[in-house]
This record gives C-alpha cells, sequence and structure tokens, in this order.
C-alpha cells in the first residue's frame, strides 16, 4: 500500500493545544450504521455489561531536561527510554552535537554524561543517587512537537492518565486521557470492568512513516508488559461472550504481540508490531483512540481494524464538526470490521 493512501489535510485549528475542562467532557464519534455524535461521559451507552477494558497504564515521566555544555552553548535533552537506574537513551539538541565523554550540566546544577551514540540515540549516565526524583525536579513534561506552546503545571496531571503507575513512558497514552475515576467506577458499577497492561510509549511514537510503501517502514521498538492475571482476565471475557476494548492503540499492540503465536500469554518483551491493512486481530474486538497524524503508523493500525475507506470517511466527518485532534484532543469508538 502507499503511503499517500493514509494523507489527509487537517486545518491546523483542529490540534487541540489544551485538554478540555474535565476528562470526561472530550467528544466521542461512534461509527454505527451512520456516525453518532456523542460525548464521552457517554460511552456506557455504546458498550455492554460484561465487555472488558484493557488500559496502558504507564506513566509519562518528565523527560525533557535543558542545560549547558562546558563552553557555554545549550542543550537539549528528550529522554526515549530509561534503560537502568542511571542510563537513558536520548536524543540531544544543540548547536554543536555534544562529543562522547563530555558533560551536561543541568539547570539544577547536576551532571549528565555522554556516554556513546548510535542509531542517532545518546545514551547518556546522570550522576544521581536516583534519576526519576532528578526528574520530577527539574524535568518537564514532554508534550507533543504539535502543542505549540510550553508545559505548565496543568500538564503534569492532564498529560497523565488516572490510572498511571509504571514510570518510563515519553509520551501519554492518550485514549487513556478521557477517562477519570469517577467514569471508570460507573462504568464497574454496570458491569464493565477493565485490566491493566504496560507499554512505555517512545518518542517515535510522532514519527510519520516516510517510505512510499509501507510495508518498507521499520517501526521503533518499545518495552511491554503483559501479566497472567491479565491474560486470564481476557481469556474469561472472551468466553463469556464479552468484547475486549482496547484503550487505545498501545493497548492493541500490547495484546497483539502477547498473540503473535495465535495464544495470548503472560510476557515481558520488546515489540515493534507494524499493523496496517491486512492484518487479522487475534485479541481486540473494539478500541477507543484518538484522532492521529496523517502518515502515521497509528493512522495505519485503525484503517487494519476498521478498513481504510471507513477510517477516511471518519475522519472527513470528524473535521467537518471541528472535532479536536491529537493528543489532547476527542475520541473515537470502534469496531473491528473482520
Amino acid at each position: 500500500m502507499l503511503l499517500s493512501e493514509f494523507d489527509f489535510d487537517l486545518p491546523k485549528s483542529l490540534i487541540a493545544q489544551n485538554p478540555p475542562e474535565n476528562r470526561t467532557d472530550s467528544r466521542l464519534l461512534v461509527p454505527r450504521d451512520s456516525i453518532i455524535d456523542s460525548h464521552f461521559y457517554q460511552i456506557a451507552d455504546f458498550i455492554k455489561p460484561g465487555d472488558l477494558l484493557v488500559m496502558n497504564n504507564t506513566r509519562v515521566i518528565p523527560a525533557r531536561l535543558f542545560g549547558y555544555k562546558a563552553s557555554g552553548g545549550k542543550v537539549e535533552i528528550m529522554i526515549e527510554r530509561l534503560l537502568d537506574e542511571s542510563h537513558v537513551l536520548a536524543m540531544i539538541k544543540a548547536s554543536r552535537a555534544p562529543k562522547i565523554d563530555s558533560f551536561i550540566t543541568l539547570e539544577n546544577g547536576e551532571k549528565a554524561q555522554i556516554i556513546s551514540k548510535e542509531h542517532g540515540f545518546y545514551t547518556v549516565n546522570f550522576e544521581t543517587d536516583s534519576l526519576l526524583d532528578l526528574l520530577d525536579d527539574v524535568g518537564h513534561i514532554p508534550l507533543p512537537p504539535y502543542i505549540e506552546r510550553s508545559d505548565d503545571k496543568t500538564d503534569l496531571e492532564r498529560y497523565q492518565t488516572v490510572f498511571a503507575e509504571q514510570d518510563g513512558a515519553v509520551a501519554a497514552p492518550t485514549a487513556g486521557l478521557h477517562f477519570d475515576d469517577a467514569l471508570l467506577k460507573d462504568l464497574k458499577d454496570k458491569g464493565i470492568d477493565h485490566t491493566f497492561v504496560t507499554l512505555h510509549v517512545g518518542a517515535g511514537t510522532f514519527q510519520p512513516v516516510k517510505a512510499d510503501n509501507i510495508t518498507d517502514h521499520k517501526m521503533h521498538s518499545e518495552y511491554f508488559e503483559i501479566d497472567q492475571k491479565t491474560v486470564d482476565k481476557i481469556n474469561q471475557t472472551k468466553a463469556n461472550g464479552g468484547r475486549i476494548i482496547a484503550v487505545g492503540t498501545t493497548a492493541v499492540r500490547s495484546m497483539e504481540s502477547a498473540a503473535k503465536s495465535g495464544t495470548l500469554v503472560a510476557t515481558k518483551e520488546e515489540t515493534d508490531i507494524f499493523i496496517y491493512p491486512g492484518y487479522k486481530f487475534k485479541v481486540v474486538d473494539m478500541m477507543i483512540t484518538n484522532f492521529h497524524l496523517p502518515k502515521s503508523s497509528l493512522l495505519m493500525l485503525v484503517s487494519a481494524f476498521i478498513g481504510r475507506e471507513k477510517m477516511m470517511e471518519i475522519y472527513q466527518h470528524a473535521i467537518h464538526e471541528k472535532y479536536r485532534f491529537f493528543s489532547y484532543g476527542d475520541a473515537m469508538l470502534l469496531h473491528k470490521v473482520q
């Protein structure tokens, strides 16, 4: 398939720059025989008791750091992933690339040493007893590049799901941002339970596909976990006739990666799964997702789930009805077409 088949024109005014006042105030698009325009707080109207929501409980770390080289030149460090308690993989912006073994002084005076560089990413060692404490002290929330403002205190809470638990993401699993504790309780009271997987979202999620033939595209790798409790809950839901509803593309990728053998298994591993039209879904029946970037692998995943023509129809409707797009934008509830 050609990359051009996944392009569309989006008015810049529809790119959400801030979250809605309340998480559940987001609009919800539900394609049935016709397209239904609803709100997220009404999602229980479109799912049923016995269905299971599968959510990504990764926590966004304050992964953007600022400092300066020994020469005085300014440096921005964008962490891609945590490697251990003191080392990270990161992209670095500077007027001149920092040298291996050189040091960067952070805003609080602490030092970071450049260890190596490979495939455009630097390995950086932080001289600190607690890297996560350091990030909480001087790090900034890594807002996506299409949000054209600096992060503020609001983002500390709102660019994070209410169920975030496992540190490691540098981008939010944005479909989960629409839930609050009250909605989760209301759904559970109605017989709609939830469970968790963990996938640490990397900055590569924002990278467009560049290969003209999309099958030539190589996905970035991300770490994910799915435990036996979640596997059992998913299998029991299916056995009882319930549907598996992935909250976001990261939950989709986690479950489908864990079922690559044909059977869903508990695992902790890296995944670079690339889902595009023609893929046969093994686990997921429905999906909650935001509106994605043109030419992105996430748009291709949605196209695989509901069909490319249906996807383009939905997106044109959303643009016409002025839905809010991308991370702080609105949501869709999709049914698998297979």
